[in-house]
């Protein structure tokens, strides 16, 4: 028996035609050279890279944005120290007030009576003013960084299928928050 011989035999006991004949073998090897040229050109290398560059480029934004939160955070903290401060200012400014009212109240009648109790409001409505003047500014800053990051996070992170896609999706919930 020779090899020819042989190859026929196999190739009649599984079909009658020959491998190369067929259009699996065909694809098969068009694959394979098409990964192998895939490889040969480092067409993986570039594709890490990219990922690498996006991952990176991502790291990069979290970190500004962290940085932001920081500030935010920061600012915050600052205002309400300052409204703190400013309660207990306030809150000195009253007792001393009273105080004042009352040696005056002790010493003179009415009148002065009078001009002590417009004097203890005028003090109490400036430090309200003083106190929400205090509160808004830290609400006003707090929102617009709050607002200004979150504006630059959406904006570069946003494409317009996801703006599509968060429509409908609250559009799509309105109904259940309504009732």
């Amino acid at each position: 028996m020779n090899v020819i011989s042989v190859a026929q035999a196999a190739s009649e006991a599984h079909g009658s035609t020959p491998f190369y004949a067929d259009t699996s073998f065909w694809v098969g090897a068009s694959v394979v050279t098409f990964l192998a040229l895939l490889v040969y050109l480092g067409v993986h290398k570039t594709m890490a890279k990219s990922l690498d560059d996006r991952a990176q480029k991502i790291q990069s934004e979290l970190d500004e944005a962290r940085k932001l939160k920081e500030e935010a955070q920061s600012l915050l903290a600052k205002h309400q120290r300052r409204q703190r401060e400013a309660s207990k200012e306030a809150e000195e400014i009253l007792a001393h007030a009273r105080e004042e009212a009352e040696a005056i109240k002790a010493e003179v009648d009415g009148n002065i009576k009078t001009m002590v109790d417009r004097r203890s409001r005028l003090a109490e409505d400036r430090i309200k003013a003083a106190e929400a003047a205090a509160v808004k500014d830290v609400r006003k800053i707090a929102v617009e960084v709050a607002t200004a990051a979150a504006q630059k996070i959406i904006a570069e992170h946003l494409t317009a299928e996801t703006q599509q896609n968060s429509i409908d999706k609250a559009i799509s919930e309105l109904g259940q928050k309504l009732h």
